[in-house]
């Protein structure tokens, strides 16, 4: 199929799409974006773990955890931006504590539920009702961002 307006297939669109991607990883310049992308998601991550932790009437204290630790990184992928030293020091060190923490909630989400009436017996209702066993998972992902951004070649280093 060919586009009239720009004489170029859709495909070939894609393929340039795909080798701008490519080189954006290669040259560096995808390190400080996926910094930056890491920090807005730890906004956007911390800011829905408390409503839903708020709305639990943070019931365990251990609720309490993500909303001290996800927003560490918030800093750190905004300092990582500007800052390979950040990117390679502290950027690593409080995604990984997300990635821990995410974990841990994993497990404790999986107890939640298994502490419901009918525990997993009654699955299908419990993981609708009880606690969002896949949410934490999510959170780690934040971590997991900022992790790749640490390990990615940064602009102007070779």
């Amino acid at each position: 199929m060919t586009s009239r307006r720009h004489g170029t297939s859709t495909l070939d669109r894609v393929e340039a799409l795909v080798e701008t991607g490519y080189e954006d990883v290669r040259s560096g310049r995808f390190e400080r974006t996926l910094a930056g992308l890491t920090a807005a998601g730890a906004v956007i991550t911390t800011l829905e773990i408390y409503t839903e932790h708020d709305s639990a009437s943070f019931g365990n204290k251990m609720m309490w955890l993500p909303i001290a630790i996800v927003p560490t990184v918030i800093p750190a992928g905004i300092a990582a931006i500007f800052s390979d030293r950040a990117a390679r020091t502290v950027l690593p060190i409080t995604s990984a504590l997300i990635v821990a923490n995410g974990m841990q909630g994993t497990w404790f989400h999986v107890r939640g539920v298994a502490q419901k009436p009918g525990g997993w017996q009654m699955a299908a209702y419990n993981l609708e009702m009880g606690p969002p066993v896949f949410a934490p998972l999510l959170a780690s992902l934040v971590g997991g961002m900022g992790l790749l951004a640490s390990v990615l070649r940064r602009e102007g280093r070779r």
